[in-house]
């Protein structure tokens, strides 16, 4: 199964599993909140990626579509990196944020691997200003020792007609 197709959803994992990868998504939400970027950024598997596609073409496939997002575990240290210094604009200082999951499913996959489906809500403050992104996650996890899980892939999927008002997307959704 490549990383752009749906999981088959019957294939449901077990109560403790669905359990243990809420905790994840939870612990990872609140990482985010805290921009402990570098600890989150452990969470990746070494060829992890991390995306977010086109408003208009939540299914794209990123060889062949435009995405806000398509970052290799290097770029995603880079974009770690500058989002923690002056020099990230956007994000200096650090906006507040505060993230909603909901809804976890996860299947069973291939490879010892997990599809993760999730809503999600992030509402970021900043300058006095709400902006709220709201989508489904589509990550792909591979059990591991240290954080229990690691993603092989995180895409962030939005279901905004278009980024207005806010126009951007500065932070990790």
């Amino acid at each position: 199964m490549s990383l752009t197709t749906q999981p088959d959803l019957r294939s449901t994992a077990a109560r403790d599993v669905l359990v243990d990868v809420e905790q994840f998504l939870f612990e990872e939400a609140e990482m985010l909140d805290q921009w402990r970027l570098h600890e989150w950024l452990d969470l990746f598997a070494p060829g992890g990626y991390y995306e977010i596609p086109a408003t208009d073409r939540p299914d794209g496939d990123p060889s062949k579509d435009l995405f806000l997002v398509h970052d290799d575990r290097f770029l995603l240290e880079q974009r770690v990196n500058s989002l923690l210094t002056r020099a990230a604009h956007a994000e200096y200082p650090h906006s507040a944020t505060r993230r909603m999951i909901s809804n976890v499913r996860v299947m069973e996959a291939p490879n010892d691997r997990l599809h993760v489906l999730a809503n999600f809500a992030v509402y970021r403050v900043r300058s006095g200003v709400l902006d709220t992104y709201v989508g489904q996650y589509r990550h792909i996890v591979e059990r591991d020792e240290v954080t229990g899980f690691r993603f092989i892939s995180r895409k962030s999927v939005m279901v905004l007609d278009a980024l207005r008002p806010h126009g951007k997307v500065s932070i990790i959704l």
